[in-house]
């Protein structure tokens, strides 16, 4: 079976240039996640590598397939220099370990929280997973294999998130686009939800 990984590096690089920092976090029984920064006009991208090393199981399942299963990796976008948004680090690896972790199975519209600011003074705690496909492309592998996602995270205020509980992903994302809101702005202020 070959790694992924390197096929996973390689694809970042491809979408997104070449990385200026990377980190690497351990987490007790599960493998090393590490965290590519990418910067490019103003943009800030952080990338998980690590989280499609192995397929995302069910939690239910009895016994956990070593090879069929959904793959993904988490990508965050914000301003740069509006933030000590380098701080994400952390909190994006405790997200891309859940699968390992937690056992679950990260899919688009799912919100995950790390129940602390994502950064120094950041007013969110949560991100929505959004669709893939937009900013890096799936990297299909060969069978039977299940391609890799790269999934954009959208960070949610806890206001955003109780809300999206109630309504769903899709009517929280129509909100946002109503509003006109800038979700890579690291400080910005919840979107109004009467």
């Amino acid at each position: 079976m070959a790694d992924v990984l390197p096929l996973v590096e390689a694809r970042l690089r491809s979408a997104l240039g070449e990385p200026d920092a990377r980190a690497a976090v351990t987490f007790l029984g599960t493998d090393r996640i590490e965290v590519l920064r990418f910067q490019e006009a103003g943009i800030v991208r952080y990338a998980s590598l690590g989280m499609s090393a192995h397929p995302m199981t069910d939690p239910t399942a009895v016994v956990a397939d070593p090879v069929k299963g959904p793959r993904a990796e988490l990508v965050l976008s914000v301003r740069a220099g509006l933030a000590e948004t380098d701080k994400v680090l952390r909190p994006l690896a405790v997200l891309a370990a859940s699968p390992q972790v937690e056992g679950l199975v990260v899919a688009p519209g799912a919100s995950l929280d790390v129940g602390e600011p994502l950064w120094p003074g950041a007013p969110f705690t949560s991100v929505l997973v959004a669709e893939p496909g937009g900013l890096v492309e799936d990297l299909e592998l060969d069978e039977p294999l299940d391609p890799v996602r790269f999934l954009p995270l959208l960070p949610m205020t806890p206001n955003e998130a109780a809300w999206k509980r109630v309504h769903g992903a899709q009517a929280l994302q129509e909100k946002w686009l109503n509003s006109g809101t800038d979700l890579r702005d690291p400080s910005r202020k919840s979107v109004p939800l009467e």
